[in-house]
């Protein structure tokens, strides 16, 4: 919305600031910043007056988790209301990409509020069905995919681009939507797969949207292109401006979620949010550099695959209890101890997934 002061600019004043995206991408992290102490504690207050004993807690949880009880959830409110008014008022809003990742990020949050609210409602942990969950998703995905590929330069078009080979692609054809939604949809689970302790998602999401959005303003640079040999996809910089309200937002939540937490994130955020890391990898074509920069969210994931395949064929267990950051709780592991481990291989991946940059 404030790119379009730039209209009064006669090249040397202050409105001629609003053309950069560097300069928009830092007043929108400070709005969303803004955005999340403001609104915080309101919303804190809202949500544990309307939810009572707040976000039911699993019997067969660890242990030390049933003194949480009676913690609100939904708070995943404050941080996509926090990234939806930063980018609305600092992102250009013809811009098809932002469009695209704005749309799965709203809509993957309305099936997270969906699935919050039944929980919170019932006081049990069924909420949305799984397959229905999952219908949704990929629709959204698929239609999202679909958009993404109606700009993206003719000679990406449907293609799979991979890191360190320069000039290697892949003709997916017809296969590129459902391998895109795949992606969106796996970021999403994945994210709220690994949403299982104070503070634990929320830091690896930013750590990953704000490598993403790097990667997004060097791709949407013809110039930075030439000079890293990277794949030209022009348009996706604005999505810096999209990542850095992520940023923003993810702050002011980590202030009430910091344990002891305030609030927790719940599906809200957390499928919202992987959904939005999702689309960006699939606008910038940057598809299996996600699977680098969030690589914590795979082995979560894949942890949860794991354990469910080998009960069912063996009747045992390869780890305690999954998502694996559970399996360490088990092993005495002290809370902080894993959310800090995990951020800092969080912030290890995003260093190796820049990497592929330059590494060609």
């Amino acid at each position: 919305m404030l790119y379009w002061l730039t209209a009064l600019s006669d090249g040397g004043d202050v409105f001629n600031l609003f053309r950069y995206i560097t300069f928009r991408a830092g007043g929108a992290f400070l709005t969303a910043l803004l955005f999340g102490f403001l609104f915080g504690r309101p919303l804190i207050n809202v949500l544990r007056k309307r939810q009572g004993k707040g976000q039911p807690i699993r019997s067969d949880g660890p242990e030390g988790h049933i003194a949480k009880a009676g913690t609100p959830t939904m708070g995943g409110l404050l941080i996509i209301g926090a990234l939806l008014t930063s980018t609305l008022l600092w992102a250009r809003l013809d811009n098809p990409f932002v469009l695209m990742v704005l749309f799965v990020t709203m809509s993957f949050a309305l099936i997270g509020f969906a699935d919050d609210y039944a929980k919170v409602k019932k006081q049990n942990s069924d909420g949305v069905s799984g397959k229905m969950r999952l219908l949704l998703g990929f629709l959204i995905a698929g239609s999202a995919a679909y958009w993404a590929a109606q700009y993206h330069p003719p000679e990406l078009t449907n293609q799979l681009a991979f890191p360190v080979f320069k000039d290697t692609l892949l003709n997916l054809g017809l296969l590129f939507a459902p391998f895109a939604a795949i992606v969106i949809v796996g970021a999403a689970n994945a994210v709220n797969l690994t949403d299982g302790l104070d503070g634990l998602a929320i830091m690896p999401v930013m750590i990953a949207a704000g490598t993403l959005g790097v990667i997004a303003y060097a791709v949407g640079r013809v110039d930075f292109t030439e000079y890293l040999d990277v794949h030209y996809v022009p348009g996706t910089g604005e999505i810096l401006i999209f990542t850095a309200g992520i940023f923003g937002g993810g702050l002011g939540f980590l202030w009430y979620n910091a344990p002891p937490a305030a609030v927790f994130m719940g599906d809200t955020g957390s499928l919202g949010l992987g959904g939005a890391l999702g689309a960006i990898a699939v606008a910038t074509k940057h598809e299996i550099v996600l699977a680098i920069v969030g690589g914590l969210f795979v082995v979560e994931a894949l942890s949860v695959i794991v354990q469910v395949l080998y009960f069912k064929r063996t009747g045992k267990r390869v780890f305690l209890m999954a998502p694996i950051h559970h399996h360490y709780e088990k092993k005495g592991w002290a809370e902080p101890q894993i959310v800090i481990r995990f951020w800092i291989i969080s912030l290890i991946l995003a260093l190796i997934g820049l990497a592929t940059l330059k590494v060609r």
